[in-house]
C-alpha cells in the first residue's frame, strides 16, 4: 500500500477493472479466464468499504475448482498487472490465540486500479498513490430529444441570451411549426450483424461462446465477448452451442488465425455473399429439371424405406445427430466406411461436411472408399 502507484477501489469497479484489463486490454499475456475466476472470488469477499480480502489460499482453491499453485500464479498475475496490493504479509509466525494451540498470520490484500486503466479511459485522478481518488470522468454528449430537452446527463444551463426563433411556415394558408426532422432508425451497416441485443441476450450469446470455445482449438485465444459478438449470426441462425462447433470445426482450419473472431466474421460474410450466386448458378444449370420428390414411385420407395428402418431399429434423434457430428472428426475412417456401406445413412447421421472429409481423408491415406452415391 504505501509502495504502490495504483489507487484503492471498491469492489464493484475493481472487478470491471480487472475484466478490462484481462480481456480487452490483454496487459498480461498469462491472464485468462481462471485470473478472472480468482478475482471474482475475491470481490465478492471485500469489504464494501475498504476494498480488503483475506487471501484464503485453501479456500479459493476449492471455490474455483483449481489447485493451490494455480491461485498462487494468478494472484501473482493480478498483483502484476497493479490490480492487487499487500496490505499484511502473512507468515508462519504463532500468534498464539487463547483457545487455539496454532494461528498463523493471515495475508490480507487491497484491490487497487492502476492509472494505465484511467488513462485509457479518461479519467481525472486527484492525488498520487493509494489514496488517490478519481475527480472527474469524461461527460457524454448531450443528445437533444425532439421535446427539447436533453438525453444525458451533464446538460449546460440554459443560455440567457435567447437565439432568434426561426420563422414559422405557412401551409396551406395556416401557420404551423416547422417538425423536427425525426432521428433516422440505427440498422445494422455490414450484413450479417444482427439487430441490436438486450443485456440478457447479450449474456447468453456470451455463455453460448464459452461453451464453443473449449470445442474448438483455434478460437481458445480469443476474449468470450469477441467470440460471442462473432457467432451471432450463427446463434440467430438457432444453432446451439454443439452445432456451431461443429460448424467452425467443418472448416478445416490446421493453422491458428491471429485474431479468431475477425476470421470467424470474414469467413461468414463471404458465405452469405456467396450463397444466392450458387442458387442462380445451380437454377442455370439444371433450368428445367424436376425434383425426385413429385415423383410417385420414388415417394412410395421413400416411405418404404422408413417403414423398414424404423422396424429395424429405434428412431434416430437430432440428438443422436448432434453428438455424432460434433465428435466423428477423429473418427474419419468409421465414418467412410459407413458411406460405403449405406451413404445414404451416413449422410442423415453426419452430415454432408463430415462425410465429404471423412471420404477425402480415406482417399488421400489409399484406403480407395467406393461411393454408391454421386
Amino acid at each position: 500500500m504505501s509502495t504502490t502507484a495504483a489507487r484503492h477501489a471498491q469492489p464493484r469497479a475493481w472487478l470491471r477493472a480487472v475484466v478490462w484489463l484481462v480481456e480487452e486490454a490483454r496487459l498480461h499475456p498469462r491472464a485468462g479466464e481462471a485470473t478472472l475466476r480468482i478475482a471474482r472470488d475475491l470481490a465478492g469477499r471485500m469489504d464494501y468499504t475498504a476494498g480488503t480480502v483475506l487471501y484464503d489460499l485453501d479456500g479459493t482453491a476449492a471455490r474455483c475448482a483449481l489447485s493451490k499453485a494455480t491461485v498462487k500464479r494468478h494472484v501473482a498475475y493480478l498483483r502484476e498487472l497493479g490490480a492487487l496490493v499487500w496490505v499484511r504479509h502473512g507468515s508462519r509466525r504463532n500468534l498464539r490465540l487463547p483457545g487455539r494451540p496454532y494461528a498463523g498470520t493471515a495475508t490480507i490484500y487491497a484491490a487497487t486500479i492502476p492509472y494505465v486503466h484511467d488513462r485509457a479511459h479518461g479519467s481525472r485522478i486527484g492525488g498520487q498513490g493509494f489514496r488517490a481518488r478519481v475527480v472527474g470522468v469524461p461527460v457524454p454528449p448531450v443528445q437533444t430529444t425532439a421535446a427539447g430537452g436533453s438525453g444525458g446527463r451533464g446538460r449546460e444551463p440554459q443560455s440567457l441570451a435567447a437565439r432568434p426563433r426561426k420563422p414559422v411556415v405557412e401551409v396551406d394558408g395556416t401557420i404551423e411549426d416547422t417538425p423536427r426532422r425525426r432521428a433516422r432508425p440505427r440498422t445494422a451497416s455490414r450484413p450479417g450483424n444482427s439487430t441490436p441485443r438486450s443485456p440478457f441476450q447479450v449474456a447468453a450469446d456470451i455463455r453460448t461462446a464459452a461453451q464453443v470455445r473449449p470445442h474448438v482449438p483455434w478460437t481458445q485465444g480469443e476474449g468470450l465477448r469477441r467470440l460471442a459478438y462473432a457467432l451471432r449470426p450463427l446463434i440467430d441462425q438457432g444453432l446451439d452451442a454443439h452445432d456451431i462447433a461443429a460448424e467452425l470445426t467443418s472448416w478445416w482450419i490446421t493453422w491458428r488465425p491471429a485474431r479468431p473472431a475477425a476470421y470467424i466474421t470474414a469467413q461468414l460474410r463471404g458465405r452469405a455473399a456467396d450463397a444466392p450466386h450458387k442458387d442462380l448458378l445451380a437454377e442455370a444449370a439444371h433450368p428445367h429439371a424436376a425434383g425426385p420428390t413429385h415423383n410417385p414411385a420414388w415417394q412410395a420407395w421413400l416411405r418404404q424405406r422408413a417403414t423398414a428402418a424404423e422396424l429395424r431399429e429405434p428412431q434416430r434423434t437430432d440428438d443422436d445427430r448432434r453428438h455424432a457430428r460434433l465428435y466423428g472428426w477423429d473418427r474419419w475412417a468409421e465414418i467412410a466406411e459407413h458411406y460405403t456401406t449405406d451413404p445414404d445413412d451416413a449422410l442423415d447421421l453426419y452430415g454432408t461436411r463430415l462425410c465429404c472429409y471423412a471420404v477425402k481423408r480415406a482417399s488421400e491415406n489409399g484406403t480407395g472408399v467406393q461411393t454408391g452415391a454421386s
